[in-house]
């Protein structure tokens, strides 16, 4: 009836002029969104035409001969241990002593512990600029387990087409270089690095490939007998069969007026490298650099002749000493010590959040914070007393690494560094983190203590008296991770976060042996259990992750079986729970506020929802159930 009585109705409304109007705009929208989505149909499923350019000559072939170069990056990057420079990766070589930045081609020096860095006015590496290239194509990694930058260049030669390259080419011509074809591409990779058991010399390996029928020349811009830079004077030293040229300057003033003497010796290098055709080129030039302490200039002019003797007699012994080596020597040196220096780390395996470091970040913070930090114990120099000190320093049980763990401390683990300043002031930071935490001892050794703090700040690891105490937060064993490489004892423990098929997280110990065999032991949380005995087998060992209240470390390790045993009657618990059950009583659910506030809104939803239908039926003027027939 109700029904009738609108359709009725209806005549009359669309006679309204405004009713007409409404009814026309809302047709004509509806056309318009029928065509439009027509139109986008149409466009989804017919033929893209992308713009058509021409292709670069040559083009191909240096994306090929870069790809086949930089192959054996693919599976470095995939386990984490080369990164790409980039935005947010500095292109950082260093030692504790010198510091590098390959791509703004810069030198920075710590002349000693709490010592403001130096920044002389010298240009550190030689730069190779192609004479006969037409173009190139070129890729930068940082090898974190060989302590060393890589620059891959694939320069294409040949003789281009009309205009200013072809000039270019002419030149080349002019110079006695054959040109030919451009499907020719020659090969140059350098290696950039600072040496890791000799802190006052750093290096840079110059290979270049030629597979081409023509010669190919690079114009050198550095330690060549041309002009030295501006705030250096430069002699050439001859000795024997090597030459090589001494820098002799200062540095800049410091914010407190005052200035060091530099002194650098630099292997000579002619002006151009050529290359014979079907050839190669090995070139290694070697740099030795040397400083004073901080000098008042006012009597500079008394100071500066004797203490830049000194500071060049030591350049030319490290200078000389190292022109007696082979270079090859040199550099396996270095990787066989950076190898040893960063066997120790952290590997993130699996993350759930957004506020936990990638295993990049880890790793490029690792990298930065051992090449800022010296590394006396891999120096060649050492006494064996002086080794044997440092050693016990750095397998002493210290309280490091006291307090919560790192893993979610953002300014210690930034995910993006923008320059070299930014790093060494990070490597103060971690410095003075390490130290306020009771890891002085390891701080003091250098970089292998820094590593070993840092390592055991991660997950919260913590040295006592008698034992190694395991102190994660239960609430954030959702992440996968492993710690590499913990010293204890004359042993090597690793230590790994992980998680069962059903999510719930366990711990796995396995132990590498260094020495004397010592028997260790290992117990989780209350120490309920009898403890494990630790071994060598591969398989390792695995512990549940166990809960207490008041909340403890939820593993121990020690090498005293009795402390363990008795450690379960002096934690005085309250109860021990699975991991799961904790996390069950840390989230019971959503707070009663929140229901009471969603029954509150149904409850008064029905309560106006009867006020109408009382109103409709039942309140003054209501209309009645049944419409009367008569």
């Amino acid at each position: 009836m109700w029904l009738q009585q609108r359709l009725k109705g209806l005549p009359g409304l669309l006679s309204s002029s405004w009713a007409r109007r409404l009814l026309c705009l809302l047709g004509l929208l509806l056309l318009l969104l029928w065509f439009a989505g027509s139109g986008a149909r149409r466009a989804a499923g017919g033929l893209h035409l992308l713009p058509w350019a021409r292709g670069e000559p040559g083009a191909a072939e240096r994306a090929a001969c870069l790809e086949a170069a930089t192959r054996a990056w693919r599976g470095l990057r995939e386990r984490g241990e080369a990164v790409p420079l980039g935005p947010g990766v500095p292109a950082l070589v260093a030692n504790g002593f010198l510091a590098l930045d390959v791509a703004a081609n810069r030198l920075w020096v710590t002349p000693g512990e709490r010592e403001p860095t130096v920044a002389p006015d010298f240009l550190p590496f030689v730069q190779l600029r192609p004479l006969s290239a037409l173009s190139e194509a070129g890729e930068s990694v940082l090898l974190l387990r060989e302590g060393l930058l890589r620059r891959v260049r694939c320069l294409q030669l040949g003789t281009p087409g009309p205009g200013p390259a072809a000039a270019v080419a002419g030149l080349a011509s002019a110079s006695g270089l054959v040109t030919g074809s451009s499907r020719d591409c020659v090969l140059l990779q350098e290696d950039f690095l600072a040496h890791r058991g000799r802190p006052h010399v750093y290096l840079q390996r110059i290979q270049l490939n030629n597979p081409t029928e023509r010669v190919a020349a690079l114009q050198t811009v550095g330690p060549t007998a041309g002009p030295p830079p501006g705030a250096f004077t430069s002699t050439l030293e001859k000795v024997g069969d090597h030459q090589f040229l001494l820098y002799s300057g200062r540095s800049p003033p410091g914010a407190t007026g005052q200035v060091h003497l530099v002194v650098v010796a630099a292997k000579k290098l002619v002006n151009r490298l050529q290359v014979a055709p079907k050839t190669q080129l090995d070139e290694t030039v070697l740099w030795v650099v040397h400083v004073s302490g901080p000098v008042n200039p006012q009597v500079l002019k008394s100071k500066a002749t004797k203490e830049l003797k000194v500071l060049q007699d030591l350049a030319r012994k490290d200078m000389l000493e190292l022109l007696e080596m082979p270079a090859a020597e040199l550099l396996q040196d270095h990787q066989r010590l950076w190898a040893q220096l960063f066997s120790p780390g952290v590997e993130m395996k699996k993350i759930t959040d957004t506020h936990t470091p990638s295993g990049l970040t880890v790793n490029l913070t690792l990298y930065y914070m051992l090449s800022c930090s010296p590394a006396p114990l891999l120096s060649p120099n050492l006494s064996h007393r002086e080794r044997d000190q440092m050693e016990s320093t750095l397998n002493y049980e210290d309280h490091c690494f006291s307090g919560h763990a790192t893993m979610h401390a953002e300014n210690l683990w930034p995910g993006r560094l923008s320059s070299v300043q930014q790093i060494l002031q990070l490597s103060d930071l971690w410095k003075l983190t390490l130290q306020k935490r009771g890891c002085k001892g390891l701080v003091k050794v250098g970089a292998p203590g820094i590593l070993q703090g840092m390592v055991l700040s991660f997950g919260g690891l913590q040295f006592t008296e008698n034992h190694l105490q395991f102190q994660a937060d239960p609430d954030v064993l959702h992440n996968s991770y492993a710690l590499h490489g913990i010293r204890y004892k004359n042993d090597h423990i690793n230590l790994a976060v992980l998680a069962d098929t059903e999510g719930k997280p366990y711990l796995h110990v396995s132990v590498e042996s260094r020495g004397q065999p010592v028997k260790i032991y290992a117990c989780e949380a209350g120490c309920l259990h009898e403890p494990v005995e630790l071994t060598a087998a591969l398989q390792g060992h695995t512990f549940s992750v166990m809960v207490t209240q008041p909340i403890t470390p939820l593993l121990y390790i020690s090498t005293d079986l009795t402390h363990l045993q008795d450690l379960r009657h002096t934690l005085h618990l309250k109860a021990i729970l699975a991991h799961d059950e904790h996390m069950a009583q840390q989230d019971p659910g959503l707070p009663f506020l929140f229901w009471f506030s969603v029954a509150s809104l149904i409850t008064l939803f029905h309560l106006f929802l009867f006020k109408l239908i009382y109103n409709e039926y039942c309140g003054p003027g209501a209309k009645p159930f049944f419409r009367s027939k008569v």
